[in-house]
């Protein structure tokens, strides 16, 4: 071998070890972006509910390389946490009783699911579980006994936090909520009720393609009271025993006051 040649098989070596290494890093390299139209959400005397929209984009450093099949996204909303019991009912003696309940333990008090499309269209089912995707295969831990566990998607209890929750509309699934307006540019509106309580909300957005979470993205947005009502709330939690006090006398107040308006002579 010849001194020249030494420099072209180094240079052979380099590159072939610099393909070995692009070959092996992953096929797609996207990232995802999004904002809020707000991150608060102020409640007043005539609050009836709003509507957030969710937008943001698909950022890709390999553009010139489209995915075949295009994306998807999975967006859910996940209010602030809190314990709730549900009851069943029985017929007992002619009348309806409390028999048995069920507590569960720091479930969301608000849940939403928007996606480009049907869960079962977008990944398979053990992927949609592992992934929490939809409120079948959101963890709603109960309290059996000393234990806590999440139970299965058909218990009953489950079922009727669920439905009471879907009654209120602080639980729900749109399944078309999510539209990307181009190949990258997604929007989707979340719909905040009136009932909903005031806290933080988590916006958990997944980025899927050919059936695999390949990006994530986390935003959120919080609800407050202001005004005069955010006053009454404050000095009920600050100052209990007064609050209690004042709603008694005004209570009496009302009562006595009527009393004369509309008493008969």
């Amino acid at each position: 071998m010849n001194r020249n040649s030494r420099p072209r098989i180094l240079i052979a070596c380099v590159v072939a070890s610099f393909l070995l290494v692009v070959s092996a890093l992953p096929a797609g390299a996207e990232r995802l972006v999004s904002s809020l139209s707000s991150h608060i959400v102020r409640i007043t005397s005539n609050f009836t509910g709003v509507e957030l929209v969710l937008f943001g984009t698909v950022e890709n450093d390999q553009a010139i390389i489209p995915r075949i099949g295009g994306y998807d996204i999975v967006t859910t909303v996940t209010g602030p946490r809190q314990s709730v019991v549900t009851r069943r009912k029985e017929r007992m003696f002619g009348i309806w009783v409390n028999a048995e309940s069920r507590s569960f333990v720091e479930v969301p008090s608000y849940l939403e699911v928007l996606a480009t499309r049907p869960f079962e269209s977008i990944a398979d089912a053990e992927t949609l579980r592992l992934q929490q995707i939809g409120i079948a295969n959101t963890l709603l831990p109960e309290r059996i006994g000393p234990d806590i566990a999440d139970v299965i998607p058909n218990d009953q209890f489950r079922q009727a936090l669920v439905r009471i929750k879907r009654d209120r509309n602080l639980y729900g699934e749109i399944t078309n909520g999510v539209t990307f307006l181009t190949p990258t540019l997604y929007r989707a509106s979340i719909f905040v009720p009136a009932e909903a309580p005031v806290g933080n909300y988590d916006v958990d957005v997944k980025l899927f393609a050919a059936g695999a979470v390949i990006a994530r993205t986390n935003s959120a947005f919080e609800i407050v009271t202001v005004g005069f009502e955010r006053f009454i709330a404050s000095t009920a939690v600050d100052y209990g025993l007064a609050y209690g006090v004042a709603t008694a006398m005004m209570a009496m107040m009302t009562g006595w006051f009527a009393s004369i308006v509309f008493r008969r002579d």
